[in-house]
């Protein structure tokens, strides 16, 4: 059973999820929360497997509320939500830890999906859609000094490890990755928990953050 804690500043919305969420046998909502700092009291005290987090809301947001329940709770995952699409936010929040990112129109079946993806440890973000975000947003004021941080977070890596880092940024899956190479999904699956641990990010969409910093990949690349 998979416990889910949500957090939105309207209760119509929260309820409209709960109903959703609580409708699958493998997964239960064990509280709601109507602003962020409430939602880092109750995730502390609740201890839910996934936090299904509004990035817009009065007071402490969904950013920085997903930042310290990471900080505090790193087992913890978190499933972004915005009402727009392409959202400077949703970086933010990739950046603080979250999983993934959904917008908040999101049918049934793909709210439950997502829930599912990142309890396992995958980012539920479809991949073309994440490079496009990450490609739109993640670019510093100061692109030589971005890029100069995160190359250093790639020296550990084979030449191998680093083209598949490349490959990840391009939006292509582990299936994709080992068709192209030649190689079986079990080994890039190996090369990928070897990289994310050497350049410590905890999932796709954290790596695909690292791989545009350090200028393995361009926007519209």
């Amino acid at each position: 059973m998979i416990s889910v804690l949500l957090v939105d500043d309207h209760a119509l919305v929260r309820k409209g999820f709960r109903l959703m969420l609580d409708a699958q046998p493998d997964l239960t909502v064990v509280g709601e929360a109507g602003d962020g700092a409430e939602a880092v009291r109750l995730s502390a005290e609740l201890r839910p497997d996934v936090v299904v987090m509004d990035l817009h809301m009065p007071g402490l947001d969904g950013v920085r509320a997903t930042e310290l329940i990471i900080g505090g709770q790193p087992g913890v995952r978190v499933l972004a939500l915005s009402t727009f699409d392409l959202d400077e936010n949703v970086v933010a929040a990739l950046r603080a830890g979250a999983c993934g990112f959904l917008p908040k129109d999101v049918s049934p079946e793909e709210l439950v999906e997502g829930v599912r993806v990142v309890h396992s440890g995958e980012a539920a973000l479809a991949p073309r859609l994440l490079t496009r975000l990450i490609g739109t947003f993640v670019r510093a004021p100061e692109p030589r000094r971005s890029a100069s941080r995160g190359a250093g977070r790639l020296d550990a890596l084979t030449d191998r490890e680093r083209e598949i880092l490349t490959l990840i940024a391009r939006g292509l899956s582990n299936a994709e990755i080992a068709a192209g190479l030649g190689v079986s999904p079990s080994t890039i699956k190996n090369h990928v928990t070897s990289l994310f641990a050497k350049i410590e990010v905890r999932d796709r969409a954290q790596a695909v953050i690292v791989a545009y910093e350090a200028a393995l990949v361009s926007p519209g690349e």
